[in-house]
């Protein structure tokens, strides 16, 4: 499935690639350090897993359904269930540790 499709958030978290997300805000300065290690991660990883970035300001049904509260905080995401949430910047060791069980 491509990126750029649409889907439901309820569908992009039913997924068996493990879904990273990043709820940031583009005034959180934390945010835009956690990016560059984002995105070595999806270079890292590729196909094994699916990044995506929610703009908190943009999607706050979903930021209060989830009780974010802290930004940047990551969630990691497969078949609905929650494998991972931390809140602040997380080093690139910690979300392959995260991850790599996660990969078939």
């Amino acid at each position: 499935m491509a990126d750029n499709q649409k889907l439901s958030f309820k569908e992009l978290i039913n997924s068996d690639t493990p879904v990273l997300i990043d709820f940031f805000a583009n005034w959180c300065g934390p945010c835009k350090a956690y990016s560059p290690i984002l995105q070595q991660l999806k270079k890292d990883m590729g196909d094994d897993m699916r990044l995506v970035k929610i703009d908190v300001d943009r999607n706050e049904a979903i930021v209060q359904k989830l009780g974010i509260q802290a930004m940047p905080t990551t969630i990691i995401f497969q078949n609905g269930e929650i494998k991972f949430r931390e809140a602040g910047v997380q080093s690139i060791g910690v979300l392959k540790a995260a991850i790599e069980p996660l990969i078939a």
